[in-house]
Parts: C-alpha cells; sequence; structure tokens
C-alpha cells in the first residue's frame, strides 16, 4: 500500500476517525475561550506529524481519548507546550506542562504574575515565612551546579504576594518516582527535567490561586447574583409613595406597616 493510500486509510479508520466521531463530546466540555475548530484541528496535527504517537494511537485508541477528554477539560491546546501527547508503551498519555499550569492560573484573572524558579546548589537562595519573597541570586552564567529544589509564588492584582511555595529535592524525587516510566529513556523526567520540576512546584502553588477560567466567571456569577438580591432587599424595604401604603379600606394585603 501506498503512502497516500496509508494516509487515507489512517484518515478514514484510524484515530483520527475515532477523533472526529467524538468531536461532540470533546468539544462539548471546553472552557468558553478555547475555540472548538481550532482545538479539532490541532489534535488533527498532533496526530499527523508525529508518526509513534500516531502509531501508538491505533493501538489504543481509548488512551488518545482520554488524554484528549483530559487536555480538553483543562482548556489547553493538546500537542503544545501547554498539553503535551506523549507515545509511552502501548498508551498515549496526556501531561500537562509547567505553562499549562500557569496559563491556567492567568486565566482566573486574580494574579497579575506567577514567579517560579529552579534553584541549584550554587545559587543564592534565601526564604523564611517571616519574608515577603525569596531571595534568589543566580549565576547564570557560571556552574549553578544540580537541581536542589524550586519555589513558586504568585502576585495577586492588588500587588500582594501569595503563599510562597518551596520544594527540595528529596520531594521532588518523591514525585518522580510517583511517575510512570520516570527513569527511561522517553520520559519527560529524563527529558525535560527543569521543566517537571517547574511544572511540579507551580501545582504546588495551585491551592493558593485561584487557576481557571471557570472560576472567574463563577466569581462574576456570584457577584450578580448578591448585587441582584442587594437590589431586591433595597426594594422591599424602600419607603412607599402614600398611596401605595393604604386604600380606603386599610392596609393593602402584604405590606409591611410600622
Amino acid at each position: 500500500m501506498s503512502q497516500i493510500s496509508n494516509a487515507i486509510a489512517t484518515r478514514d479508520n484510524g484515530p483520527e476517525a475515532i477523533v472526529r466521531q467524538h468531536k461532540d463530546d470533546l468539544t462539548l466540555v471546553l472552557p468558553s475561550h478555547v475555540k472548538g475548530e481550532t482545538w479539532m484541528r490541532l489534535a488533527y496535527g498532533a496526530l499527523r506529524s508525529n508518526q509513534q504517537l500516531m502509531q501508538t494511537a491505533t493501538r489504543n485508541p481509548g488512551s488518545l481519548m482520554t488524554a484528549l477528554q483530559e487536555c480538553a477539560r483543562l482548556g489547553h491546546e493538546p500537542g503544545t507546550d501547554s498539553f503535551y501527547l506523549v507515545p509511552f508503551g502501548n498508551e498515549v498519555q496526556g501531561i500537562e506542562g509547567y505553562r499549562g499550569v500557569v496559563e491556567r492560573i492567568y486565566r482566573a484573572g486574580a494574579v497579575k504574575a506567577v514567579k517560579a524558579e529552579v534553584v541549584h546548589e550554587n545559587d543564592h537562595f534565601e526564604y523564611s515565612p517571616d519574608m515577603d519573597r525569596p531571595i534568589h541570586k543566580p549565576d547564570y552564567f557560571g556552574d549553578r551546579g544540580s537541581i536542589v529544589g524550586a519555589y513558586a509564588y504568585g502576585v495577586f492584582q492588588d500587588g500582594s504576594t501569595s503563599k510562597v511555595v518551596v520544594i527540595n529535592r528529596a520531594y521532588i524525587d518523591k514525585v518522580r518516582k510517583e511517575s510512570r516510566g520516570s527513569d527511561k529513556a522517553s520520559s519527560p523526567w529524563v527529558k525535560w527535567e527543569e521543566a517537571m520540576v517547574l511544572k511540579t512546584v507551580a501545582k504546588r502553588l495551585e491551592p493558593w490561586v485561584p487557576s481557571s477560567t471557570e472560576w472567574r466567571k463563577e466569581q462574576l456569577r456570584a457577584a450578580a447574583e448578591v448585587a441582584a438580591e442587594t437590589s431586591d432587599t433595597a426594594a422591599m424595604y424602600r419607603e412607599p409613595a402614600p398611596h401605595d401604603d393604604f386604600n380606603d379600606e386599610g392596609p393593602i394585603e402584604g405590606e409591611l406597616v410600622d
């Protein structure tokens, strides 16, 4: 079979076709800021540009769908630095990147900046709980040594600092050990260790800062409800006009009269 025939068969019967069949299910969970058609084209493009990914998805299409559903739920674009589609053994793994975690924090609208840095053994680093932010002075042009930890914090719109999260090497190793196949050459922990450490500390920051666009929508909805309730309450206790208080036969039913 020619390469063109193979491509057509893959398009019509392979992972692409399965993704296309479930288009409505995938785009239904996308947050409002993501365009469904664009998202779908990126999903197709990720498959077409990576032969190993396509082969793994052909063998195990269910794992591809699971990864894409998680990608859609988080509001990321598939096959990007925000959300990787990684062929791993006989399945496709969906891995949110450091950029993806930070994007979700920014999308919530509560913070204006996110600071996350990896600390190496030869860096100058100071932090204690009574400090607003860490003091970190790396020598970018010298030998920084191995990674010993990382830290992250958010800066809110009013300029205040969120909780500062600091992780050490022991915690990094624990998270890495819990990641499947982290010692294999294809693992993100082997290929992009610094990025994975940044992602790890950014995930630790999440409980201390809002991290989704839906949070912002919920806050706006709640604010609108409070405003409406306040308006209704004010109207209820507004001093009525004299002709509304009484009719010729006495108080109108349901009115409050002092």
